[in-house]
């Protein structure tokens, strides 16, 4: 039976009847490299060093599948924000919008009610400040980058500093 196999897909192969395989079926998307991911995390880092009253973050980069790209962990920050941070960031891929503009959707903004209240009970969603989609300059979505430990509104200054920095290579 194997040998019957083998000699089909070489009779197919043989016959023209492969499918083509050419740089017009090719998909080139724009993607998220560990060397940006570095240069955003060093700009973080960077931006909260010249802060005050700015406690240590741990910074989560994702790809625009939410798969981790790159985690770094500042020396004495919380613990349990790892994981606040990782959500951030996958939150921000998957919707993608601003995890902040996410808080204004489930909780709701100037005392008016959330819009959707139970989009913030889906798993690996957060409704925190500090997520951002990191996108090209034509738009296209190539991941996210979520900070925490420090308040809300830092956590997503720290990440928007970051992708800042790494805006001539979105081009």
């Amino acid at each position: 039976m194997q040998k019957f196999a083998a000699l089909l897909i070489a009779g197919v192969f043989a016959a023209g009847m492969a499918p083509a395989m050419s740089a017009a079926h090719v998909e080139m998307r724009p993607m998220l490299t560990l060397g940006m991911a570095k240069a955003m995390a060093d700009a973080c880092e960077a931006f909260r060093e010249t802060q005050e009253n700015f406690r240590s973050v741990n910074i989560a980069i994702v790809d625009r599948g939410a798969d981790l790209v790159l985690f770094r962990r500042q020396n004495d920050s919380f613990l349990g924000s790892f994981e606040i941070a990782l959500r951030k960031a996958q939150s921000a891929a998957r919707l993608p919008i601003p995890t902040r503009t996410l808080g204004e959707i489930v909780h709701g903004k100037d005392g008016k009610p959330g819009r959707a209240p139970a989009l913030g009970e889906f798993h690996h969603v957060t409704a925190l400040t500090g997520g951002l989609p990191i996108r090209m300059a034509d738009g296209a979505l190539v991941g996210a980058i979520g900070v925490s430990g420090a308040t809300g509104d830092q956590d997503e200054q720290c990440a928007q500093a970051a992708i800042d920095a790494v805006a001539d290579m979105l081009q």
